[in-house]
């Protein structure tokens, strides 16, 4: 009986040491760090965690956790991956006993298409399994998750104001104007605000008033802005449109700054455009006592665009055609200078006539004489 108690003390202590030295193998690996290659990323891009040990790494097996409906699974260097949805187990055994361990691995996701909105989500790791190269040393197991923190949203494009209309503003009278505020992916804002600020000629003042569709209230820009005061909800797709009606109290040049202000950043501005507006002063012209416009003149002879016109020797040139730039008009046909034919004629006839006459009258003298 007394042996048999002997035994099972020895028995006892050979299981605590057994257990000892078992426990005294494993430590803690506290050199694993966790990093990604950027800490925000777009719809269709990709982003690549990394697990960096501290050491070299026989054996491992690391579980990803990730948000499927942001993200999806691409690839991994270091380890069979095994996509279960909403996770990646990756498992890594150095086959060859030590001569070919790991010191770090990689897993990348890509954002999913379509996403409008910021999105903040994490990657988190957990590990079991965890040895040195040779497998003469294991590693606790890594039970509270290394969380890496980031960040899925559109590349969001600014927000963009238009002011447009028909012909310069006449003074104290309504302009139609168009103003529209737009973005093909706007950031997200709960309590936006729209406001107007003006600079006028000296003496002038400004109205842009529109008509809010949803409670049929009127709002000038220039005194109080657009919409409730506290602002309004916008994002993603935008285009508002506001149908205003301008009004002017003085010709000259007035700009017009336009803001879209965030009410939960103490008005911080998104965006802002400025615009120069021309406004005209339009008068009808007067008639003088005689009925003539004011301007006018009135030409006699502008009816037949026949005009008389003094040379330097103060003779009047009459019947005289001037064209429409006060040009005199040449004849269509110039005069006909020396002899025609005909003339030539004529005189070499009576020169014969005469030259006969005088012969004839010579002989008879003679024979008279004689």
């Amino acid at each position: 009986m007394k042996k048999k108690s002997i035994k099972i003390l020895l028995i006892s202590i050979m299981l605590f040491f057994t257990i000892f030295i078992g426990k005294s193998n494993a430590a803690s690996l506290d050199t694993i760090e966790i990093q990604t290659n950027k800490e925000k990323v777009a719809p269709g891009e990709e982003i690549v965690l990394t697990i960096n040990f501290g050491k070299d790494l026989g054996s491992y097996t690391f579980d990803i956790a990730y948000d499927n409906n942001l993200l999806e699974y691409v690839t991994t260097d270091g380890g069979t991956p095994n996509d279960m949805g909403t996770k990646v187990r990756v498992v890594f055994y150095d086959s060859t006993g030590g001569t070919n361990p790991r010191q770090s691995m990689t897993i990348t996701f890509r954002a999913k298409e379509g996403l409008e909105t910021s999105n903040p989500t994490d990657l988190s790791v957990t590990a079991e399994g965890l040895a040195n190269a040779d497998a003469s040393e294991t590693y606790d197991d890594i039970t509270v998750a290394m969380v890496k923190n980031i960040t899925v949203e559109p590349n969001y494009q600014d927000y963009k104001f238009d002011l447009t209309y028909q012909g310069n503003p006449i003074i104290n009278e309504e302009k139609e104007m168009t103003l529209k505020l737009s973005s093909p992916i706007g950031r997200f804002y709960d309590h936006a605000r729209i406001i107007a600020k003006a600079t006028t000629p000296d003496g002038g003042t400004i109205k842009l008033v529109g008509t809010d569709e949803t409670d049929m209230s009127e709002h000038d820009l220039i005194d109080s802005g657009w919409g409730d005061p506290s602002g309004y909800k916008i994002g993603g797709n935008v285009e508002k449109i506001l149908q205003l009606r301008g009004l002017f109290s003085k010709a000259g040049k007035y700009t017009v700054t336009f803001e879209l202000i965030d009410r939960d950043s103490s008005d911080q501005v998104i965006a802002t455009n400025q615009f120069e507006i021309i406004v005209e002063d339009v008068t009808a012209p007067e008639e003088t006592p005689g009925g003539e416009t004011e301007g006018e003149t009135n030409n006699p002879n502008e009816e037949n665009n026949v005009i008389s016109n003094e040379n330097t020797n103060n003779e009047i040139i009459s019947n005289q055609e001037i064209n429409n730039n006060g040009e005199e008009k040449l004849p269509e046909e110039l005069p006909k200078t020396g002899y025609d034919w005909n003339t030539l004629i004529g005189i070499a006839l009576a020169t014969i006539i005469i030259l006969i006459s005088g012969i004839s009258y010579y002989h008879f003298q003679k024979k008279k004489r004689v």
